[in-house]
This record gives structure tokens, sequence and C-alpha cells, in this order.
């Protein structure tokens, strides 16, 4: 395989990197646009249509990550057509996955506002707003595998793109919808539509090498047992490991809550850091899933752990530069996220810890990159498991005692013990290249 370089990783990160920092744009597009309409419900309908989208698509996030893993190593064993059905398999599951996502909308969207309801009007707009972002999931999802495929085979840059393309067309047509043609909340949802299945269409002209003359032998190889069971338990894997990894986070939220208001909108302001620094770091994470994958698929031990070596470098001069950036950038940070005077002197008072956070999580979001690449979930689904058990003990242990200080410094374990659950178990990435 190609050479590892410092050049080759920023070249597949970069583009990772530039197109995660257009995400909250599009978000505070809609805000601002439905925010126009002088009215406080169209706001909260759409953000709560838009919460319960994302928390139902999240769940079908491991088919990136899966698509990834499996299409990198089949890409560095040279196996074009294994490369190719593992993104036709991945494509008919996120076409099938929203599928029944559309068939089961009223059954969701009803268990949706029973767990968090809303007021009258904001459900019904919410309710009109979802009734037509839903048929979208179908490309939401496809998605998942068309960006999972491209990083795979290094073209990050088609993800920029396709990002680029989705976002700009969404806040075009959002500012004609809702402003020019007077459509309010359904203005908004049908700009979303609209983009996702155009970035659907562009994703697959980007991914056309898995097409045309290519089609037959990846079509020959969709319904092998052995690559569809392999495909499955990767899946598996990575979901319950993230469902347990997401549910720790709700945890920490809800158990500040606990604390009072004040220290629950503290903790939400400083979250942000770490929302920050998840996109920002993902590029140099994405560069190892690719390149630790085509080593694996290649058969070359030695360019897993170099792989693993420059781009961990990577990341960690990033967390370094988020850290420092928050230590002394945070106050001002906070300030503009909240005016109120109680909450700028609690964000204040846990701020270190938001500042430590990139330093501390960096070994855990990389060895996340390293094993998905060379498709060691189980591993990393074990290596959550025994994680978040030290996570509970360290709640247990340091909330009653610290307060919210604890409840913060056990977060900070639950990264340290994924880090180093997952290092002590990295030898079997190179083992798998053997």
């Amino acid at each position: 395989m190609p050479a590892i370089t410092h050049a080759r990783v920023f070249r597949i990160a970069a583009p990772i990197v530039l197109s995660n920092a257009t995400v909250p744009l599009l978000g505070a597009v809609d805000t601002a646009v439905v925010g126009r309409l002088g009215e406080a419900a169209p706001i909260g309908a759409v953000g709560v249509g838009a919460v319960i989208l994302a928390s139902l698509y999240w769940i079908f996030g491991f088919l990136r990550m899966g698509t990834t893993g499996l299409a990198a190593q089949a890409q560095g064993a040279g196996d074009l057509p294994e490369r190719n059905a593992v993104f036709l398999r991945a494509l008919a599951i996120g076409l099938g996955a929203g599928a029944v996502l559309v068939l089961l909308q009223w059954l969701l969207f009803g268990a949706a506002f029973a767990i968090a309801p809303a007021s009258p009007e904001v459900e019904a707009l919410s309710r009109q707003y979802l009734s037509i972002r839903i048929w979208g999931a179908p490309a939401t999802i496809s998605l998942y595998a068309v960006t999972g495929w491209l990083i795979a085979l290094e073209r990050t840059r088609g993800v920029l793109v396709l990002q680029l393309w989705m976002n700009g067309l969404n806040i075009v047509l959002d500012l004609w919808f809702v402003l020019g043609l007077g459509w309010g909340v359904p203005g908004v949802a049908f700009a979303t539509l609209i983009a996702e299945w155009t970035g659907l269409a562009l994703g697959l002209w980007l991914c056309r090498a898995a097409f045309g003359r290519a089609f037959a032998a990846a079509r020959a190889r969709f319904m092998d047992r052995a690559a569809l069971g392999r495909m499955v338990s990767v899946n598996r894997d990575i979901m319950i490991r993230s469902v347990m990894l997401q549910l720790s986070f709700t945890a920490f939220v809800f158990l500040g809550a606990h604390q009072g208001d004040v220290t629950l909108a503290a903790n939400q302001v400083l979250l942000q850091f770490l929302e920050i620094t998840a996109y920002a770091l993902d590029g140099f994470a994405f560069a190892a899933e690719t390149l630790v994958g085509q080593a694996v698929g290649a058969r070359d031990p030695f360019a897993v752990r170099r792989s693993s070596i420059v781009a961990s470098h990577w990341g960690v001069g990033g967390a370094a530069v988020l850290s420092l950036t928050f230590a002394l950038a945070g106050p001002s940070l906070i300030d503009l996220m909240t005016t109120a005077p109680e909450v700028r002197e609690a964000a204040r008072a846990f701020l270190p810890w938001a500042a430590a956070a990139p330093l501390v999580g960096i070994a855990s979001w990389m060895f996340d990159g390293i094993f998905i690449g060379a498709t060691l979930t189980r591993e990393m689904l074990k290596a959550m498991t025994i994680s978040v058990a030290i996570y509970i003990l360290a709640v247990i242990t340091l909330l009653p005692a610290f307060g919210n200080h604890g409840l913060w410094a056990a977060l900070m374990v639950l990264n340290i013990a994924r880090g180093v659950t997952m290092a002590l178990r990295y030898r079997a990435a190179e083992a798998k290249a053997a």
C-alpha cells in the first residue's frame, strides 16, 4: 500500500474537519429563518422535530463506521468486487431502514411526544414538520453508507463536496421557501427534504465506481453468507457500543439536572465545547479508520502501527490546540452562549474540566478509529462495557463527595478508561494484519 505520511493523513482529515464545520451553521440558519416569523412556536417546533429525527437517525450511525472499516480492508486487499459489495449492502440497509421509519412514523412520533410533551401549538407545528421530513429518512440513512465508503477510499474531498452541496442548498431553499414564499415551518422541512434526496443523488454519482461494469461482480458477492454475517456482527457491536456511550452522556446531563437549574445550564454550555472537540478531531480518527483498515486488508502489521502513530500525532496536536483555546478563550465563549450572570459564573467554575477534555479524551477517540478500521468491534464493545462500569463506580463515589465537580471528574474517568482498555487490546489490531 502507499506510504503512510503526515501529508496523506492531512489530506484525509482536512476535508472532514471542514465538512463538520458546516453542520452547526445549518442549524443556526434554520433557527434564524423561523425566528424571523416573529413567534416562539415555530422555533420550538423546528427544534423539537429536528431532535426527534436526529435521535432516530443516530441509531443507524453504525452504518457509517462499519462501512468504512469493511470497505477499507477490501480496498487494502485489492478485492474490488467485495469493496463494492460492501457499499451495495450498506446502501440496501439504509434504504430499507428508512422505509421502515416512514411506515412507522405515526407510532414513532406519538411515542416521542408522549415521552417529551410540548404545548399543543408546538406539537401541531412539529408534527407538520415531521410528516414532511420523514420522507427523507431513506436518503439520510443511505448517506451514512455513502460517507463511510468514500472515507474508506480516502475520497474525503467528496464528503466535503457532498456536505457543502446539501447544507448550501438547504440554506438557499430555507430563505426562499420561508422568507420568500411564506411557507413557514413546512418550508424549512421541504428545504431539508430536497437537500437530502439531491444529496443522495450526488452521493451515488460520487460512488459510481461501484456501478457500471463493476456492478455485476459486486452483485454476485451481495448475498455472500460469510460477508453478510461479518457485516451484521460488526454493525451490531458498534450499535450496542454507541448506545452505551450515548446513555453515559445522557446520564451526565440528567445527573447534572439534579444539581439545580444553574448547574444544568452551565453543563449544557460546556458540553458545546465537547461537541466542538468531536467535530474538530473526527477527521483524524477517520484517517485512522481508513489507513488502518487498508493496512489490515493488505496484511501489513507495520502499516497498521505506522497509521496509528501518524494519525494519533495529528489527533494529539489538535487536542492540545483545542485545550489551550478553551483555557484561554473559554470565558469569552461562555459569555457568547449565555447572558445569565449566574450561569456564566458557574460555567467558569467548571471550565477547567471542559478545557482538559480534549487531551483527556484523545486516546479514546483515536483508538475508536483504529479499532473500527481493524473491525475489532467486539473488542471495542468489551472495552466500552468495562469503561461504563468504571464510570458508574466513579459517579457513585465522586458525585456525593464533590457535587458537579465530581460529575465532571467521572466523565473524565470514562474517557480515560476507554483509552486504557482499548490500548491494552491494541496488539490485536496488528495481529489481525499478520
